[in-house]
C-alpha cells in the first residue's frame, strides 16, 4: 500500500546527494526504502520509474565523499536497494543498462582490503553476481559426448538454442563471502518412519531355484581339498603371457614394509607376502597417537617444487635423459607403448616392434620397481579392457605406477578473500573483453583435433581409462576455462576429472576454471587440492601422485541450464572449481585428476599379482567372474581365506563352517578413494600378517571389488552406462540391465539361503562433503527417535550390535571418528546396497563406509589430507576391526582368544583395551 501511495518517491526526495546535515533521516530513509523495495510490486515500480540510475547516482556520490568513511549504513542502504531491485529480471536488465556493472566494479577495486568497508563490499559482491548475464555453457548439449546403446535409453533430441526465456528468476541472494562453514545437515524429514516398512522382510526378488547358479561361487563349500588349489597362471590367456613378463614384477621394499620375492613368480616357488612391521604397531589408542609408521609429517611435499619455487630442482629437465624426454612427446601412446586393441595387425608392425622394444629399454632403464604392479601385465589387461569411445591410449601414471609419498601433505590454508578475487577477476571477462582469448583448445565434440602444438598454448587430452576432460577454452594467456564430460548415456554428474596437460612453461602459475561442476559445496573450500602426476618426476625415479594447487576456491557461477519446459523447475545452477598450478618443470607431461586415480586394468592388474604372490599351501585365493558388465567387461569376484591344515573330514569341515564377511566397493565410479580402501583390504588379507592369518582361519571374504566397471573405465562419476546409479537399484535389479548388483545381490541371498548369511557386509565408497572416514549403519529405534516418531514402539525389538564395529575402528584406526557416523534410515536411501542387505538378509552389521576425498580433522591426521597410504591402511584396518568384533562377541571360540592374546601378549594394554566389554 506504502508503494502505491507514493511512499516510495517521498523517501528518495529524502536521500540527498552527499551531505553531513540530516544524515540520521537519510539513513532511515534509506533502510525503509529498502524495506519496502523486498516487495516484487514494489521493485517493479522502482524499474518503471528509473530508481536504478537514481540509486547508482546516489551510492558513487556518497562514496566518493565519505572518505573517512562516517556514512556507511546509507551507502550500504542504498546497495540494498539496488539488490532488491535486482531480483527481477527487469531490475537486473535496467542495472546493466544503467552501467551498473562497471559502476560498480570500478568502486570495489579500491576497497577490498578495507575492513570497515565490509558492509559495503559484501552487497556490492552480491549484486554483481545477481546481475551477471545468465547463459548456457558452452556446450552444443548437456548430454555426455559418449552414448552406449542399451534397453531402456531414449536418444535425446537435438540441441536447440537457449534464451533469457529459458531461465527462471534466479531470485536467491548470492552470498559472495568465503564459506566459513562445511558442517552437511542431515534432512529429518526424509527419515523413514513407517515401522512396517523399517522391519518387514521383503520376500525374494527371484526364483530360489535361480540362487542355485551361485553354488559355482562358492567352491570352497564343496570342493575337495585338491580342487580347491588352483594354478598360477590359470586366468592368464596367452596374449598376457605375451606381454606380461613376469620378470619385471617389482622385488624392492615398499614404504609399508611389504615387498615380494621374485621367486614367486619366475621361479616357480610361491612365497608369501612378508610384513616387516604388524598392523598392530600402527592403531591408535584412545584419542592420543602412539608412534605410528605411517603417520605423516605436515612439512613435506613428495614433488620438493610441487610449486616450483624450490631452487633444488632445475625446473627445465634439463637432468632428464634424450630417452626420457623423447618419451614424453608421446607419454601414454598406446601406438608407443605397443597396446592396440586390434592384435592381428598389432604383431606384424614393425614401428609397434621398435616401439615396444622402445618401451622395454626404457622400463629396464627406469622404471622404480612397486610392490604389486607390473607395467607390462598392465598393458596386456589395459588391451583387454573395452570402453565406449574405443580408448587407443592409456595414461602414463596407470601405465608406469604409483608410489605413495614419504609424507602427508597438510591441507591448503586458503588466503581470506580469494572467492572475491576469483568472482571479480570472472566480472571483469564481461566489462573489459578486450584481453579474452576464448579459443577453443581442445574438445571431444570436434570430429578433428583442435590442438595446435606450434602454439604456445596448453594441450590437453583425456581420451584413455577413466580420463575426463570435455572441452578446454583459453580465456587468457596463462587462464583455461574446462568442462568436464556428464556420465555415459547422462546429462548429469560433473565431478570426476582426470587428464593430461603438457606444453607448459616453468615457473608460471596457470588458473584452470572448471565451471560445470554441480555440488553445491566442495571439500575444495576447506583445505582439500586436487592430485597431480608428472612423468618427469616418475622418469627421474619420483613416481608419485601428489596433492597440489592454490588459490583453490568453489563457487556458484552465472552458467545455468535451461528449463525443460513450461512449468519446469528452475534452471540447474553450476558452479567453478577455480585453482592455479605452477608445474614442477617446463615441457612436461602432467596428469591432473579430482582424486588418486585407480583404474578397472589397475585393479585386474593388482588381483592378477595377487593371486601369484600367496603361498597356496597356506592362503586360499580364487578369483573369478561374477558376472559381464553391459559394457563386456568382467566383473571379479574375489575369495579369500585360509586353506584347511589337511584333506581330514575335522579339518574340511572347520574350513567350511567359518562365517562370511562380504565386502564391496566402487559402485561410483568417481570415488577412486574407495579402490584405494579395497587395495588395502586385499593386500593385508593375504599378507603374512599374525593378524591376517587369523582372519583368514577364521573367515571367508567374498570381495567384490569393483561394482561399476563400466563407469570407471568411462570416466564417469556416478552412473553405469544406463546413466543410473547402481546404488540405487538394489531393490528390484535387473540381471540384463544391472547385471553387477543383480549377481551380487544374488550371491548374497544364496549365502542366506544355505544358513551363511555374512556377519559384516560393507560397502566402500567416498565422501565429498566431509573429513574423516566413517560408517553408516541402519537402525530401527535410532532412525525413529531422530524423527520423533516413537509411538508404538515400546515393545520394539533391535540387535544393537551394529554401533559394535564402528566403536571398534574408532579406537583403532586412525583416519576413523565415530562422531560422524550414523544408523539411520532414509526413504530416499531404500534403494541402496546398505539398506537393502538390512532388511532383506537381515544382516544387522551391514554398511557403507565413507572416506574423505580430503583428510582429517581429528586423530592422529588432523590437518592432514589423504593419500594413498592412509587409505590403504584404513582398508588394513578394517580388517583388523572385523578381528576384534570377533573376539568381543559372545561365540567368540576359546581357541581363538587363546591364539589372539597370546598375539597380543606384547602389549597387554592394547589387548585390555581393544577387548573391553
Amino acid at each position: 500500500m506504502l508503494g502505491i501511495n507514493g511512499a516510495m518517491e517521498l523517501l528518495l526526495k529524502v536521500i540527498t546527494p552527499y551531505t553531513q546535515k540530516h544524515t540520521q533521516v537519510i539513513r532511515t530513509a534509506a533502510e525503509v526504502l529498502a524495506a519496502l523495495l523486498k516487495s516484487k510490486s514494489n521493485s517493479r515500480r522502482a524499474v518503471n520509474r528509473s530508481y536504478v540510475p537514481r540509486l547508482l547516482r546516489l551510492h558513487q556520490d556518497w562514496h566518493s565523499h565519505d572518505t573517512a568513511h562516517s556514512f556507511v549504513p546509507i551507502r550500504r542502504a542504498l546497495l540494498l536497494c539496488l539488490k532488491h531491485i535486482a531480483k527481477l529480471r527487469s531490475g537486473r536488465e535496467a542495472f546493466l543498462a544503467a552501467q551498473g556493472m562497471e559502476i560498480l566494479f570500478s568502486i570495489i577495486q579500491n576497497c577490498l582490503d578495507d575492513q570497515s568497508l565490509e558492509p559495503v563490499i559484501s552487497i556490492v559482491l552480491q549484486i554483481l553476481r545477481q546481475c551477471y548475464p545468465k547463459s548456457p555453457l558452452p556446450l552444443l548439449t548437456t548430454s555426455s559426448a559418449y552414448s552406449f546403446p542399451v534397453p531402456g535409453i531414449v536418444t535425446s533430441e537435438a540441441p536447440r538454442v537457449l534464451t533469457e526465456e529459458d531461465y527462471e528468476d534466479d531470485s536467491e541472494e548470492e552470498e559472495d563471502k568465503d564459506s566459513d562453514s562445511e558442517d552437511v545437515k542431515e534432512e529429518d524429514d526424509d527419515l523413514e518412519t513407517d515401522v512396517n516398512k523399517l522391519s518387514s522382510k521383503p520376500g525374494l526378488d527371484r526364483p530360489e531355484e535361480e540362487l542355485m547358479q551361485y553354488k559355482a561361487m562358492c567352491l570352497e563349500l564343496s570342493c575337495s581339498f585338491e580342487e580347491l588349489e588352483s594354478k598360477p597362471g590359470d586366468d592368464l590367456n596367452s596374449d598376457e603371457t605375451e606381454y606380461a613378463n613376469h620378470h619385471h614384477i617389482p622385488t624392492a621394499a615398499s614404504p609399508k614394509g611389504l615387498f615380494l620375492n621374485k621367486d614367486q613368480i619366475s621361479g616357480g616357488q610361491e612365497k608369501e607376502v612378508l610384513v616387516q612391521n604388524s598392523l598392530l604397531s600402527r592403531v591408535k589408542m584412545g584419542r592420543s597417537s602412539i608412534h605410528l609408521t605411517s603417520k605423516r609429517g605436515p612439512g613435506m611435499n613428495s614433488y620438493r617444487n610441487v610449486h616450483s619455487n624450490d631452487p633444488g630442482i632445475d625446473s627445465s629437465g634439463s637432468d632428464v635423459s634424450d630417452i626420457q624426454a623423447s618419451f614424453l612427446e608421446d607419454a601414454g601412446d598406446m601406438d608407443a607403448i605397443s597396446c592396440p586393441r586390434i592384435s592381428a595387425s598389432f604383431s606384424n608392425s614393425t614401428k609397434t616392434r621398435e616401439t615396444a622394444e622402445f618401451i622395454d629399454q626404457l622400463l629396464q632403464t627406469h622404471l622404480k620397481p612397486m610392490v604389486f604392479h607390473d607395467p607390462y601385465l598392465y598393458m596386456a589387461k589395459a588391451r583387454r579392457t573395452r570402453s565406449v569411445a574405443d580408448f587407443t591410449m592409456m595414461a602414463f601414471p596407470d601405465f608406469w605406477g604409483h608410489c605413495p609419498p614419504l609424507s602427508a601433505q597438510p591441507m591448503l590454508q586458503r588466503k581470506c578473500g580469494v572467492q572475491r578475487i576469483k568472482i571479480l577477476e570472472d566480472v571483469r571477462r564481461l566489462i573489459q573483453p578486450s584481453d579474452i582469448i576464448n579459443k577453443v583448445v581442445f574438445s571431444l565434440d570436434e570430429p578433428w583435433p583442435l590442438q595446435d602444438t606450434a602454439s604456445d598454448c596448453l594441450q590437453f587430452f583425456s581420451a584413455f581409462e577413466s580420463g575426463n576432460l570435455r572441452k578446454a577454452i583459453q580465456v587468457r594467456e596463462f587462464e583455461y576455462d574446462l568442462l568436464v564430460n556428464a556420465d555415459v548415456n547422462s546429462t548429469q554428474h560433473q565431478q570426476w576429472f582426470y587428464f593430461k596437460v603438457s606444453g607448459m612453461r616453468a615457473a608460471v602459475p596457470y588458473r584452470f576454471n572448471i565451471i560445470n561442476c554441480e555440488k553445491p559445496n566442495s571439500q575444495f573450500n576447506y583445505g582439500m587440492q586436487l592430485t597431480l602426476y608428472s612423468v618427469k618426476e616418475a622418469l627421474l625415479g619420483r613416481p608419485t601422485w601428489v596433492r597440489t594447487g592454490y588459490d583453490i576456491c568453489y563457487y556458484k557461477n552465472h552458467y545455468r541450464q535451461r528449463t525443460a519446459g513450461a512449468g519446469a523447475a528452475s534452471g540447474k545452477c553450476y558452479y567453478t572449481l577455480t585453482f592455479a598450478v605452477t608445474f614442477p618443470h617446463a615441457e612436461d607431461a602432467c596428469y591432473l585428476a579430482y582424486h588418486y586415480p585407480y583404474t578397472y586394468s589397475a585393479l585386474m592388474t593388482h588381483l592378477d599379482i595377487l593371486g601369484k604372490s600367496v603361498n597356496r599351501k597356506q592362503v586360499y585365493f580364487r578369483q573369478e567372474v561374477l558376472c559381464q558388465t553391459l559394457g563386456g567387461n568382467s566383473c571379479p569376484l574375489v575369495t579369500i581365506t585360509a586353506m584347511p591344515e589337511s584333506d581330514r573330514a575335522d579339518h574340511l569341515e572347520q574350513f567350511r563352517q567359518r562365517p562370511y564377511q562380504v565386502i564391496t566397493a566402487r559402485v561410483h565410479p568417481g570415488e577412486s578413494n574407495a579402490s584405494w580402501v579395497m587395495k588395502g583390504t586385499l593386500e593385508f588379507l593375504v599378507s603374512s600378517d599374525p593378524v591376517a592369518r587369523l582372519l583368514r582361519e577364521n573367515f571367508i571374504f567374498k570381495i567384490i571389488p569393483m561394482l561399476n566397471p563400466d563407469g570407471v573405465i568411462n570416466g564417469n562419476h556416478r552412473c553405469s552406462l544406463r546413466g543410473e546409479d547402481l546404488n540405487r537399484q538394489w531393490l528390484s535389479p535387473s540381471a540384463h540391465l544391472q547385471p553387477t548388483i543383480y549377481h551380487a545381490k544374488g550371491l548374497l541371498h544364496y549365502l542366506g539361503s544355505i544358513g551363511r548369511r555374512p556377519t559384516v557386509f560393507c560397502d566402500f565408497h567416498g565422501h565429498s562433503q566431509k573429513k574423516n572416514v566413517f560408517l553408516y549403519g541402519c537402525s530401527i529405534k535410532e532412525t525413529l527417535w531422530q524423527a520423533e516418531a516413537t509411538v508404538g514402539t515400546s515393545n520394539l525389538s533391535e540387535d544393537v550390535s551394529y554401533r559394535t564395529l564402528p566403536k571398534i575402528l574408532d579406537k583403532l584406526a586412525p583416519a576413523f571418528t565415530m562422531s560422524s557416523c550414523s544408523f539411520l534410515v532414509e526413504k530416499s536411501r531404500a534403494s541402496t546396497a546398505r539398506v537393502v542387505v538390512w532388511r532383506e538378509m537381515g544382516v544387522s552389521r551391514s554398511y557403507t563406509m565413507e572416506s574423505s576425498y580430503c583428510g582429517c580433522n581429528q586423530g592422529p591426521y588432523q590437518g592432514l589430507q589423504f593419500g594413498t597410504g592412509e587409505l590403504e591402511e584404513m582398508g588394513a584396518m578394517f580388517c583388523l576391526g572385523l578381528l576384534v568384533l570377533e573376539l568381543k562377541s559372545g561365540s567368540c571360540s576359546h581357541q581363538l582368544l587363546t591364539r589372539a592374546a597370546a598375539l597380543l601378549s606384547a602389549e597387554e594394554e592394547s589387548l585390555d583395551f581393544y577387548l573391553q566389554r
